[in-house]
């Protein structure tokens, strides 16, 4: 069975006439905490919809439960606000059954790491068609303050008066680990690079993820300040760039998105120890391989084909059936 790489868009039916970012925005009057940073990736997320030129009705926003997890209200296009964690579950089987929608899965790092990850981590091994926004301010934000997959070690909550004692998760090499073909990450402070990158995942076809540092001014304030700073952020960001080169430890080489291998890219997520003296962002791996729902439907019909009126009871039988 041959699938050929395509575009993530491909399939997905063009709008008549060009949209704006007004025709992407919903009535709905947006509810979250003064300064948070959902506000700035809802914005861009609004003003790159445009330029996919896609009908509002071809585009589908999944959440799970979270404060980013009320992002399809805000947008003016098909959305399903659904359980905890299991987002890229339900996504996975909408993509499967409708390759003309453009799908998107809108989580944070409690949703997706800890209830959902299982639910995260085989969406990515199979290479869904799904475009993955993980926001991570390192923190639970909607049930007010606990730590999550994220915080780092030590950190005082109020589900750990005396410092966590969890090892936290490195988003990035997660995904890497679980070989996506599309792994990136943005903060909520670059608008600029948060816009680019959110369109070549969406560009994509597989699973794209995106981790977006994300600002929690209520519960974990500031934790990415050093990044946000114009001065600390260039001494500290490591600004990816496919054919670059890119240093670790004594070592350089040219930095190669298109590479079979995940290992130097998950070399790369490693450069950030949690200190964020030197943290690496941008686009860490893209690479074509045959996405699950393309598999699926190429099978379906096959089925179909080698039998087009198949019998319901030796379909629920199969072969494997004995008299008692």
């Amino acid at each position: 069975m041959t699938i050929e790489p395509m575009s993530g868009l491909q399939l997905v039916p063009r709008a008549d006439e060009p949209t704006t970012r007004k025709d992407f925005s919903s009535d709905q009057e947006v509810r979250w905490c003064p300064g948070c940073g959902d506000y700035i990736v809802l914005a861009a997320v609004q003003s790159f919809l445009p330029s996919l030129g896609l009908r509002r009705e071809n585009v589908v926003f999944i959440s799970g439960i979270g404060c980013s997890s009320r992002f399809p209200y805000y947008l003016d296009t098909y959305g399903m606000h659904s359980i905890h964690g299991r987002a890229p579950a339900i996504a996975t089987g909408l993509a499967t059954s409708r390759p003309d929608l453009s799908v998107f899965v809108v989580t944070g790092d409690g949703d997706a790491l800890s209830i959902g990850g299982n639910h995260l981590i085989h969406a990515m091994r199979r290479n869904v068609n799904l475009t993955i926004l993980l926001f991570n301010n390192r923190i639970y934000g909607l049930t007010k303050g606990q730590y999550s997959p994220t915080s780092e070690l030590g950190k005082i909550t109020k589900s750990t008066p005396m410092g966590s004692l969890d090892k936290p998760f490195n988003p990035v090499s997660l995904a890497l680990g679980a070989e996506a073909s599309f792994v990136a990450r943005t903060l909520d402070s670059d608008r600029a690079h948060l816009i680019e990158v959110l369109q070549a995942a969406a560009d994509h076809r597989g699973t794209s993820f995106v981790e977006i540092y994300q600002n929690c001014p209520i519960f974990n304030d500031g934790a990415f300040d050093m990044l946000r700073d114009k001065d600390e952020s260039e001494a500290r960001l490591i600004r990816l760039r496919h054919g670059e080169p890119v240093q670790v430890g004594d070592r350089e080489w040219v930095h190669d998105i298109h590479d079979p291998d995940p290992s130097r890219a998950f070399e790369i997520s490693r450069i950030d120890d949690g200190s964020m003296t030197k943290v690496p962002v941008g686009i860490f791996r893209s690479v074509q391989r045959p996405t699950y729902d393309d598999l699926v439907r190429a099978q379906v019909e096959t089925a179909r084909t080698d039998d087009p009126e198949p019998d319901l009871a030796s379909l629920i039988a199969g072969s494997d059936t004995w008299t008692i």
